[in-house]
This record gives structure tokens, C-alpha cells and sequence, in this order.
């Protein structure tokens, strides 16, 4: 007989309510983003390098072991520096995805290098992420692929340990990580990559200039000049020591709280040039009736005791979306969330999710194509469900600021980020952080 625990449901987690504002000094994880794409650029390197700060989650330790599995030697038990000895690629291997957008999309062109089959498979919702662009560019540079006719997982890739690269046209409006997975492994074809996207515009595009510029970081030459276009030379790429910066996308639940409750949240650590959208953020939160300041001790951000409406174009900044829609949720005027068509392909379909959540506890929220339209009017506690989403589980504690009882049916799918965030997240709210 089995365990009658394994399926058991997750106990709900009430959304903590703030009775005082907020004053919280935290040093939270490292970028996603950067640590993923250093893990890759270290394991294509020509010596050891190091990580530190590194995010330690379930999409970074995927990450991780998939470049295991292709041979690549991973030492991640500090959880302050990790150490990377890249060798041979080499199959048979599986890599699991899991739900991370940057492993199944990272890794394939990497498995092209290896010699061998590599498989890939994730979760369930996985299957569903927008691949099919990445397995056409991939074909088209020489690389041996099967896959389902759905242009998605699970896939083989028969690696021949070698890629030709050259140059190849891909619609990447589905996501950025489609055309960084190409450059991140271009240095090491054997003619390097010139990438072409055609279509309607690439979202994120501060992700993919965090590509380029750890790129180029690692010895790299690339040409991003014309717009639209990649060029990445072939060329050996150095081993190096990666200092990762704290991950802005999970900070902003945090500075959230700040306007929410007219208090004030900084968040140590923070570099004075940064690779990741600051400014973006700090436009965004000043709008929204924030103070944003960047100081020896960190970014800090402070409520001015009013959350106003937000009029604006996410596209670069999608990631933003859940946290921000909550914060709208909770301002004195309307809100217009534009540019964020392609988050209906992440994790879940973040729009759809979004409004559908947000209605049943009240709220006057209604989805178009490419965002959200929100008006805001008292909401109620109720279950919030985040459907394996760790930002609807954010968006989800940030609304539960200053509404009672909102219960989050599984406040453990924050592991795929930032496992610490229930901890960290009550810490604030009662003054213990």
C-alpha cells in the first residue's frame, strides 16, 4: 500500500495582514537570471569559476543538475559559492525541466555539444511552454532533434558533439529565453550564431541584455547593434568568478508591501550598477506613489501612505505583472496593465490566472489580450489558488497586506524561486525579519 501522505493536498497559507507599516531590512536571495545563465557560461567554459551568492531553488538546482548530467562538474553544497569544472559533454542523460522556462530552453543548444541522446521532460503544464520556435532554430543549425508534433517536450536531442551555428531567423514574441538559450552556447559552434528575430516584438528585454552582457563578460565577442539581430563569433569562453546580485523580480512583492503599508522595505546587497531593469522598477513604483532610493545600504523603498493607479507597458518588465496587478488591486484609481500577451505561456497562464483569482475574491479586474484592466473596489478573504505559479503565490501575499483571510492553496510552489519566501515574508509583516 502507498504512502497516504504523498498525496495529500498542501495545507492553505493565510495570507499574513499587516496592522502597523511595514520596516524591514532584508537580504534576499540571489537573480534567478543571472545564476542560471552563469551555470551555463561556466559549464561552456574553458576553466573552473565560481558563483557567489548564487539562488539556491528548485530552477537553479535544475539547472545544475541538468549540466551534471551532460558531464559537467557541479560543487553547489555552500550555499554562498558554488564551484563549476566544466569537462566533455557527454550522453546518455536526462534532464529534467521541471517548470523552468530557462532549463528547457537553455539547455538544448548546450545538449547539441554533447555527444549522445539527451532527454528532456518537466512537469505537466511544462509540455505547454512556448518551445517550438527554439527546436526550428536548432534544427536549422545542425542540431538532430526528435520531438512530439507539438513542438514541445518531451524531446531527444542526438547530440554529434558539435554544432555548426550560422545564421537563423526565429519569431522569439513568446519569450526572450528562446534567443538566449542560441547565444549563451554560440560561442562553442563551430561558426558561432547570428540570430535573427522576425515577428512581433521580444518581451523582457532587459534579460536579454543581461545575456549579452554576461557574454561578453565571459571573453565573448557579440553584436547587438541592429536591432532585432544577435551576432556571437565563436571563440573560447573563461572561466571567472560570477558574483550574483539579489533578484529584483522577487524583491518587488517586498518593496510592494512598503506601499501597501505606508512603510518602508530595503533590500541590502544591491549593487550600484546593476544588470537587471532598476530603473524600469523605480519609474514603475514612483507611479504607483513609491519612494525609490539607492544608498551604501541597499535599495530601499518607501510608502508615501497612497497607492495610485498604473497606466503602463509591462513588456519589458512582465515579470512584474502578478505583484503589481495586487498592489493595483489595492490603489485610489484604476489601472491599465499592457504588453504582457506572452505571460499567458509562463508558468501558468498568468492573465487568465490573474483575473479569474482576483474576481472571486471581489475584485473588478478584466483581461484582454496583452494585460489587465483593474478597478479597484473592497475585496474579500477566500482561497487564492496559484496554480503551481510562485508569482501568483507573491501577488497573492501582497493583497493579503490589507484584506483578512486570503488562503493560498500552495504557498510552497515560492520554492521554484525563493524557498525562504513564507518565512521571510511573515518575518516582515510581524517586525521579526
Amino acid at each position: 500500500m502507498g504512502n497516504p501522505t504523498a498525496t495529500r493536498p498542501p495545507q492553505p497559507w493565510t495570507a499574513p495582514t499587516a496592522s502597523d507599516p511595514v520596516a524591514a531590512t532584508l537580504r534576499l536571495p540571489g537573480s534567478k537570471s543571472m545564476t542560471a545563465r552563469a551555470l551555463v557560461l561556466s559549464a561552456l567554459a574553458g576553466g573552473p569559476s565560481t558563483l557567489g551568492g548564487p539562488l539556491r531553488a528548485r530552477d537553479t538546482e535544475l539547472m545544475a543538475g541538468g549540466l551534471r548530467a551532460l558531464g559537467a562538474h557541479m560543487s553547489i553544497s555552500d550555499d554562498d559559492r558554488w564551484l563549476v569544472r566544466p569537462h566533455r559533454l557527454v550522453g546518455p542523460a536526462h534532464v529534467d525541466v521541471g517548470l523552468a522556462g530557462t532549463v528547457m530552453r537553455f539547455l538544448p543548444p548546450v545538449a547539441g555539444l554533447a555527444e549522445g541522446r539527451v532527454t528532456f521532460d518537466g512537469d505537466p503544464q511544462a509540455r505547454v511552454r512556448p518551445l517550438g520556435p527554439l527546436i526550428g532554430a536548432l534544427r536549422s543549425l545542425g542540431v538532430r532533434i526528435d520531438t512530439p508534433d507539438t513542438g514541445s517536450l518531451p524531446l531527444t536531442v542526438l547530440g554529434a558533439g558539435r554544432v555548426a551555428g550560422g545564421e537563423v531567423v526565429i519569431d522569439a514574441s513568446a519569450s526572450s529565453q528562446l534567443v538566449s538559450g542560441l547565444l549563451l552556447a554560440a560561442p562553442r559552434f563551430d561558426r558561432g550564431v547570428v540570430v535573427r528575430h522576425e515577428g512581433p516584438p521580444v518581451p523582457s528585454a532587459p534579460h536579454l541584455r543581461m545575456t549579452v552582457q554576461m557574454l561578453r563578460a565571459a571573453g565573448a565577442a557579440v553584436d547587438d547593434s541592429v536591432p532585432d539581430v544577435w551576432t556571437v563569433e565563436p571563440g573560447p569562453l573563461s572561466g571567472r568568478g560570477w558574483e550574483i546580485e539579489p533578484d529584483l523580480s522577487g524583491a518587488v512583492p517586498f518593496f510592494a508591501a512598503a506601499l501597501v503599508t505606508g512603510g518602508e522595505v530595503t533590500l541590502q546587497g544591491w549593487p550600484r550598477s546593476s544588470m537587471q531593469p532598476v530603473e524600469q522598477l523605480r519609474a514603475l513604483l514612483h507611479r504607483m506613489g513609491g519612494e525609490v532610493t539607492l544608498t551604501t545600504g541597499g535599495l530601499t523603498v518607501r510608502g508615501t501612505g497612497a497607492v495610485h493607479g498604473l497606466d503602463a507597458d509591462l513588456s519589458d518588465v512582465s515579470e512584474l505583472t502578478p505583484a503589481l496587478t495586487a498592489l493595483a488591486m489595492l490603489a485610489d484609481s484604476p489601472s491599465r496593465l499592457t504588453g504582457v500577451g506572452h505571460i499567458r505561456g509562463h508558468e501558468t497562464d498568468r492573465i487568465a490566472a490573474l483575473a479569474q483569482e482576483f474576481t472571486a475574491l471581489g475584485a473588478d479586474i478584466t483581461e484582454s489580450a496583452d494585460g489587465l484592466e483593474i478597478r479597484p473596489r473592497p475585496l474579500r478573504g477566500g482561497t487564492f489558488r496559484t496554480y503551481a505559479d510562485h508569482r501568483m503565490a507573491h501577488a497573492a501575499a501582497v493583497a493579503g497586506l490589507a484584506v483578512p483571510g486570503i488562503e493560498v492553496d500552495d504557498v510552497a510552489c515560492t520554492s521554484k524561486t525563493m524557498p525562504e519566501f513564507p518565512a521571510l515574508w511573515s518575518g516582515m509583516v510581524t517586525g521579526k525579519s
